[in-house]
């Protein structure tokens, strides 16, 4: 989970229709090409037909950064992005296979790992929240999205013991 009320892009399954956009988006940002390869969420299929856009939590104690066995990655004090020092990753991977979320990219012309920024250069915040069609993605906080996991609970609860009654 992420630490000091960081913010962080976080996916709705229930609007998410897999159309990609977010992909193409964030890699057109970044790197001035339509390839979803470069981008820095991914989009994954979860049996049978719900899909997610994933990409960096800012997990506390960050596996990623510990990980790394050249220093390369490490969190900005001021917003708690993840940041890739490109001349110390040689892009073993470690990063990589740390990642609970499966949200950190090797660039296969640069191989240097690269993890999303919340397109920190870009006026407006994240690119691909911008241009979700179905407004699947949002930017959010822990405790945000913890007070929406609760409230979710307690109105399925609800409908259940209107249903039982």
């Amino acid at each position: 989970m992420a630490e000091k009320g960081y913010e962080f892009v976080v996916c709705d399954p229930d609007k998410c229709i897999g159309c990609r956009i977010c992909e193409y988006t964030c890699s057109m940002t970044k790197t001035g090409t339509f390839d979803p390869s470069l981008s820095r969420i991914r989009v994954v299929r979860i049996e049978p037909v719900t899909m997610l856009a994933v990409t960096c939590r800012l997990c506390a104690d960050a596996p990623c950064v510990l990980a790394c066995p050249r220093d390369a990655l490490s969190r900005s004090e001021e917003n708690g992005i993840i940041l890739v020092d490109g001349d110390k990753c040689d892009g073993c991977g470690w990063c990589i296979e740390a990642c609970d979320f499966g949200a950190i990219v090797l660039n296969p012309a640069t191989k240097v790992v690269e993890i999303c920024d919340l397109c920190q250069d870009e006026e407006g915040g994240p690119r691909c929240v911008e241009y979700c069609p179905t407004e699947a993605l949002s930017v959010t906080t822990p405790e945000v999205l913890r007070q929406q996991i609760r409230r979710e609970v307690v109105q399925r609860l609800f409908e259940e013991l209107v249903e039982e009654s």
